[in-house]
């Protein structure tokens, strides 16, 4: 397979989540970076058409590789690929380059520290919370602040000194009840530091307060009937809301940190690897490793990191792992975080070594069909302990009206997909009422005993649909014609999640993502697809034979042809006489028209 075609084949399996795609040329170099709400769809534009932009396309023909690293959101992406481009200064990126950032907001280390802000790489002399994409939430966000709380805005350095000797004098600022005339020591620096304290909580993410402050005050404005004041409330209470679903990569104070995370099969573990400078990710890279022995998840963690120290000679001093390794390393310390932004940093490697394993699985089973196949039929022959693999699977459904009209449906599955052409659906012939256990052994009954005397294919799996009840009846008609020990039976509850073995009264719990789940859902949905549409047609049908039936001079013949063409009875009523006589005949359409009049 030549380059270009294991490169189309890397985008087709790209996922449709956001990220940061990275492009490499021959030599491995990376050429380009770029985010993406939808990684699927924006890298494979590169690749479907001639662009307008003559340098995208000396791009795209220098593209040999390329790599991506998912996020939560686009903002994420947007702050990773602009850390990304800073780290690798890509060739095909310089239009990117600028001296632009995105702005942070500042705390300074000041006698009356100040919160503003800027647009510079923090410093020493400061807390800095940030960085924002979006400038205007960082201005609503100064806003709020400087609303709640009465701190100075000027940008004078106090000392004890200049406070004492009031070398400064008071401003509109303070005349105008928004500040407390730090300049001239009306409050003192411990009373101002619990506004500051406060603040800081507010910028880590624990806005709650803020949050119940608009709320009080936009419902205080409502009770006064200041609808327009009241909304102003709203807007900034929904941006303050916005603010708190924050970004991963938010916190400046964490610098030169590793981050794993561990996924693993029944044969691999793919671990994820994550460095982080001054809060942003600059490094994604995930290992894999072949299983043979089940080794614990904390000795695989030890061998990626002395690989990854080997590989890329550094070693962090604090690692952010799910567990703690089972190899000590000097120098180092280990952190399993159970909240906060570490915690959203070892979910994004965890997702990203997720993704890993889904996008090599699939690239597999893209070269090899089969191979999925042959995985999903060991997983159901593992979840339903089988003996063989269950190749063939038949379901039953019954449906009736209060007793009406009862048919069932069997559908049959074959490799684990819909085989159409083996459906079959039963009319209930002995059962008198809503009898869905006489009902299906009548079908169940009729259906094998029929496939036993033509020599047909008989199924290494049959599930029947309505829990313990119709598996009892189903194991009657089993024993009863010799296939007990021939074929698997199962049946299902009606939530789905309770798979009923014969003989077990505590039923299976499958684990809702697995493949045997979504087949077993499949399977249930086709039968009560099938049989329901096989139920109205019969109760449609025998609706309108009724009303025939009961007019004199209309014949079979007749209600078979009226049948065909007018398809329902509503739709024969509506019909004119002429419409009807251009069926029939004139003489018919005659006697059918009175007729149903009658009817009426």
């Amino acid at each position: 397979m030549g380059y270009r075609e294991d490169l189309m084949l890397k985008v087709g399996l790209l996922p449709d989540s956001p990220g940061v795609y990275i492009y490499l040329d021959g030599d491995g170099e990376i050429i380009y970076v770029g985010k993406a709400k939808r990684l699927k769809r924006r890298v494979s534009s590169y690749f479907n058409r001639v662009h307008s932009v003559a340098r995208t396309n000396i791009l795209v023909k220098n593209i040999r590789d390329l790599k991506y690293i998912v996020v939560d959101s686009e903002e994420d992406a947007l702050h990773l690929e602009n850390s990304l481009i800073k780290e690798h200064k890509p060739r095909y990126n310089v239009l990117l380059k600028d001296d632009k950032s995105y702005p942070w907001i500042c705390v300074t280390n000041e006698l009356y520290p100040q919160v503003f802000l800027i647009r510079e790489t923090p410093k020493k002399g400061g807390k800095y919370y940030g960085p924002y994409s979006n400038v205007n939430v960082a201005r609503t966000v100064i806003s709020l602040i400087r609303e709640l709380y009465p701190i100075r805005t000027c940008r004078h350095v106090f000392t004890k000194e200049m406070v004492e000797r009031k070398k400064i004098g008071l401003c509109l600022q303070y005349h105008i009840k928004n500040c407390l005339g730090c300049c001239i020591g009306e409050i003192s620096p411990e009373e101002y530091r619990k506004f500051i304290d406060e603040i800081k909580q507010i910028l880590n993410g624990n806005t709650q307060q803020l949050c119940d402050y608009l709320m009080a005050e936009m419902q205080s404005l409502a009770s006064e009937l200041k609808f327009e004041e009241a909304q102003l409330v709203k807007l900034k209470y929904d941006l303050v809301e916005k603010y708190r679903a924050k970004s991963v990569i938010v916190s400046s104070h964490i610098s030169d940190v590793d981050v794993y995370a561990i996924v693993r099969d029944e044969s691999c573990a793919y671990i994820n690897y994550l460095h982080l400078r001054n809060g942003s990710i600059v490094q994604c890279l995930t290992l894999e490793y072949t299983v043979k022995m089940q080794e614990a998840d904390e000795e695989l963690l030890s061998m990626a990191i002395a690989e990854i120290i080997a590989k890329f000679g550094r070693k962090s001093r604090e690692i952010i792992v799910p567990v703690i390794p089972e190899t000590e390393m000097d120098g180092v310390q280990f952190v399993v975080p159970k909240i906060g932004d570490k915690k959203k940093l070892l979910d994004i490697a965890l997702k990203n070594a997720q993704q890993y394993r889904l996008d090599k699985l699939a690239h597999s089973e893209k070269l090899n069909p089969q191979q999925r196949t042959m995985r999903v039929l060991k997983t159901m022959q593992r979840d339903f302990r089988l003996e063989v693999l269950p190749r063939h699977i038949e379901c039953f459904d019954n449906s009736n009206t209060q007793g009406t009209n009862p048919v069932a449906s069997c559908v049959v599955f074959k490799d684990a997909v819909p085989s159409k052409r083996d459906y079959r659906h039963f009319n209930i012939k002995t059962v008198e009422g809503p009898d869905d256990f006489a009902s299906m052994k009548e079908v169940l009954t009729r259906r094998y005993t029929r496939l036993i005397q033509e020599g047909g294919d008989l199924p290494q799996l049959v599930i029947v649909d309505g829990g313990k009840g119709q598996l009892s009846a189903a194991v009657e008609v089993f024993d009863a014609i010799g296939l007990r020990g021939q074929i698997a039976l199962v049946g299902i509850a009606k939530r789905l999640e309770e798979i009923y073995f014969p003989g077990d009264s505590v039923p299976l719990y499958i684990d809702k993502n697995s493949e045997s789940l979504r087949v077993v859902q499949r399977l249930r949905d086709e039968a009560h697809r099938f049989g329901i549409t096989h139920h109205r047609n019969r109760r449609s049908k025998g609706q309108i034979v009724s009303v025939l039936d009961g007019i004199k001079g209309v014949g079979t013949v007749t209600r078979e042809t009226l049948l065909k063409h007018f398809k329902s009875v509503k739709r024969l009523r509506e019909a004119t006489e002429e419409d009807i006589a251009a069926v029939v005949g004139v003489a018919k359409a005659r006697i059918v028209v009175e007729g149903l009049k009658k009817e009426e």
